[in-house]
């Protein structure tokens, strides 16, 4: 007894699927391929020149990066010291509301006195 009917019928489904994906993949590669054909030769030249850039550009790259990262840190120790600021305000505010609360109580307690 070799390989029962539904089991056939099922391999040949799958086969029939992996047939068609294969179909289907090769299919998008050709219409890839056909646009890349049809592309001016304008836009292909454009392609291979914006591969290639100068040293003087990468160089100058780096620099406005470096450029942008120190002002980025800058910034950073602007932004901290702002909050700190803010803080080191509020807790004197607290401070002085406290010790006018208390205050208060004081002259309160004297006046019933």
């Amino acid at each position: 007894m070799g390989i029962s009917k539904a089991r056939r019928a099922e391999a040949a489904k799958k086969a029939a699927r992996t047939r068609k994906r294969n179909l289907a993949k090769l299919a998008v590669e050709a219409a890839k391929m056909a646009a890349r054909r049809k592309r001016s030769r304008a836009a292909k030249r454009a392609a291979a020149t914006r591969k290639r850039s100068t040293v003087k550009q990468t160089v100058g790259r780096k620099a406005v990066r470096r450029a942008v990262v120190r002002k980025a840190a800058k910034r950073a120790v602007v932004k901290k010291a702002v909050r700190r600021a803010v803080v080191r305000k509020a807790v004197r505010r607290a401070v002085v509301r406290r010790a006018i609360g208390r205050a208060l109580v004081r002259k309160a307690v004297r006046r019933r006195r």
